[in-house]
């Protein structure tokens, strides 16, 4: 694949507008986080209470991703950012007036930020579908890069502007500051007229949908690898973000400033790693890239744990901040470049459901532990997990970026039917004959067995291999799906990566005609008479 400058993608002005937008919204997000976690250490002295902020705005994303992300594969995903900024809008309004007001206590800061969470795990996805819908693949890699980059920009002030501005007027006007950001994002999206693409079939249910991206996932393993090597770093990176208040008032001795100036150190290296990402997957494997953010961010957590200062606490914060988006910007990318446009919103809020379910669970953990033995040993049990996650490389690789063709095939034409079936009509059973040559059997199991892969991904069920007894060269292929309008969207999401396979098959046939293909539908035999035996007929 193509190296593409990392600012490529900020030629495209449909992007760079949401880009522009979506980093003021990002500064009012880090500016609430600061005035959320220092306003916890003031209405509580629990450091699990601390560390349950950072668990609260992350465990939405786990909640609720697997259905936001399929919502975004069936809906208008540009309305579902408009929405979802709009209610995030209204929490973080309604946060600032009870503040304000002195209603506030931890159970309620608990709840509002979670609810702001809500908002942005119903966003998130939209969003991350949405970039490869408007820059050019060879651009995905630069504008996930971006993404990063801006997001660790606005850390690497924001979180500076928040103490600022907790430290003059109080967590109130943080919370106020951060709704008013809300609105330059959703004019953003009013003013983007994206291209929709036309439905043929009706949408998926939500269960169905949400199955499909399931089945799509398990039988992706270069997928499932990434969301097991997300979720461990979720969980061992997170002690940093989780515990940074605690280091800030307990062990700095500081005020919601050092808070913010350490945050604004773990951005400002965040911003080096997307500079620098480029240039190193350039020269280096991906899993080389991973494990060397594992070991990196180990390193910094080790020195973070004992620094005796903030200016080698920033050092250190540096250092991870650089490696944190080096491992999940490879991540996310790797996994938008591994799927195709139907599926992609799921495969993300897989993604995203992992690593940050690993961050909130990591956030609580590493806050147990720190109320009982202090951050210290917190972080350092953290710093060792993640030479674990190193480890783990010899059997949980991330594959280089794939080459294959994503796009639809669009080479299937419905076949004209004599009966009259409606969409949900079903079940159907599908047979494919298919004539192979006895020397030939060998590569017909192997190229069978990829199409068994692609045929369960792509929505059926019950796949088998026959071979007739009486004709050993005679074999069928047969597979259910669970409606007539499943098998149409079955065959439309095979993609042009997966016509190499076919082609292979179609090689292999030794018929005078193609394959023959029976399309037939179930139909259960019952007596008419309880008394009346049931008559089968042996298929040869």
């Amino acid at each position: 694949m193509e190296r593409r400058a990392t600012l490529a993608p900020l030629s495209n002005k449909t992007f760079r507008s949401l880009w522009v937008a979506s980093n003021i919204s990002n500064l009012g997000g880090l500016i609430q986080t600061v005035g959320a976690g220092w306003l916890m250490t003031s209405l509580s002295h629990s450091n699990d209470m601390v560390a349950l902020v950072q668990s609260a705005n992350t465990v939405p994303l786990m909640a609720f991703s697997l259905i936001a992300g399929a919502l975004a594969d069936n809906f208008d995903r540009r309305q579902i950012m408009i929405w979802a900024q709009a209610l995030m809008l209204a929490f973080s309004g309604v946060l600032a007036a009870m503040t304000w007001a002195g209603l506030l206590t931890p159970w309620l800061l608990l709840a509002f930020t979670f609810l702001i969470g809500c908002g942005g795990a119903l966003y998130n996805p939209s969003w991350q579908a949405s970039v490869g819908d408007i820059v050019p693949r060879d651009d995905v890699p630069g504008a996930v890069g971006l993404n990063s980059m801006g997001f660790n920009l606005m850390r690497s002030i924001g979180p500076a502007l928040g103490g600022a501005i907790v430290a003059a007027a109080g967590a109130a006007m943080a919370f106020f500051v951060n709704a008013v950001t809300y609105i330059a994002l959703i004019w953003a999206l009013f003013r983007w007229s994206p291209e929709l693409r036309e439905r043929r079939l009706p949408r998926e249910p939500l269960f169905g949908a949400l199955g499909a991206g399931l089945r799509y996932m398990s039988m992706s393993p270069a997928l499932i690898r990434v969301m097991a090597r997300g979720a461990l770093f979720g969980v061992a990176a997170s002690s940093v973000l989780a515990l940074l208040p605690v280091v800030a008032r307990d062990e700095l001795h500081g005020t919601a400033m050092t808070y913010g100036i350490l945050l604004g150190s773990f951005g400002v290296g965040a911003i080096g790693g997307v500079l620098i990402s480029t240039r190193i997957r350039g020269r280096v494997r991906n899993e080389v890239v991973v494990s060397g953010s594992f070991l990196g961010f180990a390193v910094g957590v080790e020195a973070l744990a004992f620094s005796p200062s903030l200016f080698l606490s920033c050092v250190a914060l540096l250092l991870t901040g650089a490696c944190w988006v080096l491992a999940l910007a490879l991540f996310n990318v790797t996994v938008q470049l591994s799927t195709p446009r139907w599926v992609v919103g799921r495969a993300i809020s897989f993604y995203q459901t992992t690593t940050f379910g690993g961050m909130a669970a990591g956030s609580w953990i590493w806050g147990v532990v720190s109320d009982g033995h202090g951050p210290v040993v917190a972080l350092s049990l953290s710093g060792a997990m993640l030479l674990l996650g190193v480890v783990s490389g010899r059997w949980l690789g991330v594959s280089e970026f794939g080459t294959l063709d994503l796009d639809p095939l669009g080479a299937f034409t419905e076949p004209q039917l004599r009966l009259d079936l409606r969409a949900r009509s079903g079940p159907i059973m599908v047979m494919v004959d298919y004539v192979i040559a006895q020397e030939d059997i060998g590569a017909f199991l192997a190229a069978m067995r990829a199409r068994r892969r692609i045929r369960i991904r792509d929505g059926a069920s019950q796949w088998a291999l026959l071979r007739d007894l009486e004709t050993p060269d005679i074999w069928t292929e047969t597979y259910h799906v669970a409606t007539w309008v499943d098998y149409v969207r079955h065959h439309e999401r095979r993609t042009k990566a997966d016509a190499d396979v076919t082609r292979q098959i179609l090689a292999l046939h030794r018929g005078t005609e193609p394959p023959k293909v029976h399309r037939m539908i179930e139909r259960q035999t019952v007596p008419v008479h309880d008394d009346m035996p049931l008559k089968l007929t042996n298929i040869v």
